[in-house]
């Protein structure tokens, strides 16, 4: 059950990659140093906005999302190395943090838990294969809404989604413009780095659970 009383915040609106989920890259690493490239060169060009915008935004598939970053290494490496790199991000294993995820479904006992995701349309079908399909009481996805963040848009729809006022959600992310974005609005933010920085916000919840 919910409880209204004493609370700071009365829904939780939480970022999923890199605070929920993680994704390990060792495997393109190796290929980028196979091929003499820095690590890291092919997720800077696959996250680029023009790159990375379109997919988050719904409107283009994982597989036109590889072939961006195929023109992005185009003159680094051939087309073919170029494509398994891409495969290799976009397929990449992930993971979730069970620290995390442990708090949310804790905190949830109390108030609406929102996830809020700069996401692809795969997005269910890896919520399903993190086993977390069932954490969040709604899921806001930028490639679902056509806004992502940190437009103003998704942090407004996450907000009416829980059925709370902008100034009584808690946000969650860990990108510090994100965080701006929502406090701009009103919203409580949290900036991300692991998980002992939610100790603090989520305490009172933790504590009225464990009462």
């Amino acid at each position: 059950m919910r409880e209204p009383a004493d609370r700071p915040f009365d829904a939780v609106l939480c970022d999923l990659d890199n605070v929920i989920r993680f994704y390990d890259t060792t495997h393109l690493a190796s290929l980028e140093r196979a091929a003499g490239l820095p690590e890291g060169t092919t997720e800077e060009i696959a996250y680029a906005p023009e790159t990375d915008l379109p997919l988050l935004l719904g409107r283009i598939s994982p597989d036109e999302w590889v072939e961006a970053i195929v023109s992005g290494l185009a003159g680094r490496v051939d087309e073919a190395r170029a494509r398994e790199l891409g495969r290799a991000l976009a397929r990449a294993p992930f993971r979730a943090d069970e620290e995390v995820v442990a708090l949310l479904r804790r905190v949830r006992a109390l108030v609406p838990l929102v996830l809020v995701t700069n996401a692809t349309l795969r997005l269910e079908d890896d919520l399903a294969a993190l086993g977390i399909g069932d954490l969040a009481d709604h899921v806001v996805s930028s490639a679902v809404e056509g806004v992502a963040k940190p437009d103003p848009e998704i942090y407004r729809i996450a907000a009416a989604r829980a059925g709370v006022p902008l100034d009584r959600c808690l946000f969650v992310d860990d990108r510090q413009e994100n965080v701006d974005a929502a406090v701009a609005l009103g919203m409580t933010g949290v900036l991300f780095r692991e998980p002992a920085d939610l100790h603090g916000p989520f305490g009172f919840a933790l504590t009225r659970v464990d009462a």
